[in-house]
């Protein structure tokens, strides 16, 4: 008898359903649906536990792809703590508004104005460049360690 009852409220509840958007239903075996004790409730506050169940899943998805959009942004920010590259061409030292074109296709400005150093070694020069709590550090070979800011990150 139990089984005649349930499968036509199966057929009413599933005409009521959005094709677009999951419902309980379908995630759902009529078992598990029947254990939860939902069989019991009206098309009306299924109709309506869907609704809500589908607005949680949203700020969830929300939630998620902020979290994600953080985690790249921090992971960008992780790929330039520390470079290790070459001078895009000559590089003949600082002169207090010097511009650095490295290899990778990073961009830095001289932070510092006054310093001014000559470069011993001028043709495609390694450098490091590293991140620390005061800014980013750059060491190019020939040269001391000065200050310089991100113009253009890869």
């Amino acid at each position: 008898e139990k089984t005649g009852d349930e499968q036509p409220a199966k057929k009413e509840q599933s005409s009521e359903r959005e094709p677009s958007s999951k419902v309980l239903q379908d995630m759902m075996t009529a078992e598990e649906f029947k254990a939860a004790g939902l069989e019991k409730l009206s098309s009306e506050e299924l109709k309506n536990l869907n609704a809500w169940l589908q607005g949680y899943r949203e700020v969830a998805e929300t939630k998620a792809a902020e979290k994600a959009t953080e985690k790249a942004a921090k992971t960008s920010r992780t790929k330039m703590d520390q470079i290790l590259s070459h001078v895009d061409g000559t590089f003949t030292g600082l002169t207090g508004h010097t511009i650095i074109k490295l290899e990778d296709g990073t961009v830095w400005k001289q932070a510092n104005v006054g310093d001014r150093y000559r470069a011993q070694v001028t043709d495609h020069p390694g450098v490091f460049v590293t991140h620390s709590a005061f800014g980013y550090k750059m060491r190019i070979a020939g040269t001391p360690e000065f200050y310089v800011n991100p113009v253009r990150s890869r």
